[in-house]
């Protein structure tokens, strides 16, 4: 499957800014079964942009806006190709889980199977597997389908309900989130079983409303955790679970960049120097390449606030961390 996206950010200040630095994580992976075809970042005002990969191999581009201004853009444009993952079972032999603890012992994933600043264990997550009886009864694989399910039934996605920086405790105890609460919540279960488990930020391309409730106004989010027994040589692979759209990831998620979770990942994060106040203004287009958008249309920027993109910001020279959430 073919896809264009056009992911549009803004930011107005209440006061004219200087040394505005910013990093964007906007582009499109290129790995496996998604290959980014065309990518380009275009920033006003205009601005040197640079990029370097990090150790997981996402484009981190970055630049500088020296003068005076008061409002910056950030617009990403890009095609990938997504294909289906294949040959998913339904479910692997129970001895996976003597591989997952190898697996540990190796130390070879570490980062994704211990505590991360969003994915942190607490009495509210340990209080909530039990209810959900998340446990190693079942084969890693098929526990990692119902956990996906049981996440979806049990919270309620409202946007505006948590904040971009919420721990995930607020969402435990409210029952309400959005895709980056679910994420955290279902990543901090998956590492407490000792599965590796990975946060992914990119985008999502909803057919329609009722099949998923991933708004398409923002990033989105899922997971990644690792399962023996599958993929070449049966050595193990990463399976991507959507427990806001109640889905395994397939050819309508497209991965811009893996973390540990989403501080690892936002899609903007910056500082500048001033004393003022800034508004986040965001929007992002979705589309099959065989239906592509009229590029006189405008994209409606939403405010960010809470409703899945939200800035951190300072009235002074501090740092801002301009991170979105879906």
């Amino acid at each position: 499957m073919f896809y264009s996206i056009r992911h549009v950010t803004r930011f107005q200040y209440s006061a004219p800014v200087s040394e505005s630095v910013m990093e964007v994580r906007m582009r499109p992976r290129s790995e496996l079964l998604q290959q980014c075809l065309k990518f380009a970042l275009h920033v006003t005002p205009r601005a040197r942009v640079q990029f370097y990969r990090d150790y997981l191999g996402n484009t981190v581009h970055y630049f500088d806006v020296p003068g005076q201004h008061n409002r910056l853009a950030v617009i990403a444009e890009a095609v990938v190709e997504v294909e289906a993952p294949r040959d998913i079972p339904e479910a692997v032999p129970m001895a996976a889980w003597d591989a997952i603890d190898a697996m540990s012992a190796s130390g070879e994933l570490y980062e994704f199977q211990t505590a991360s600043y969003f994915a942190q264990p607490s009495a509210e997550l340990r209080k909530l597997m039990k209810e959900l009886r998340v446990d190693r009864r079942e084969n890693p694989l098929t526990l990692l389908r119902g956990l996906t399910e049981k996440m979806h039934g049990a919270f309620e996605y409202a946007p505006q309900s948590t904040r971009v920086d919420s721990p995930i405790d607020e969402a435990l105890v409210s029952r309400r989130g959005v895709c980056q609460d679910f994420s955290h919540i279902m990543i901090a279960m998956v590492r407490e079983l000792g599965i590796p488990c990975r946060y992914v930020s990119g985008y999502l391309h909803a057919r329609s409303e009722q099949e998923s409730r991933a708004m398409t106004l923002a990033t989105h989010s899922w997971v990644e955790a690792w399962i023996p027994g599958i993929g070449a040589q049966q050595q193990g692979l990463w399976v991507g679970f959507d427990p806001t759209s109640n889905c395994v990831c397939g050819d309508r998620h497209i991965r811009a960049a893996i973390g540990r979770d989403y501080a690892d990942v936002p899609p903007t994060k910056g500082v500048f120097k001033g004393n003022a106040t800034s508004e986040l203004m965001v929007a992002v287009r979705v589309l099959p390449t065989d239906a592509p958008a009229d590029d006189r249309e405008e994209l409606v920027l939403v405010p960010a606030g809470n409703s899945g993109s939200a800035p951190l910001a300072d009235q002074h020279w501090e740092q801002m961390e301009q991170q979105q959430q879906q």
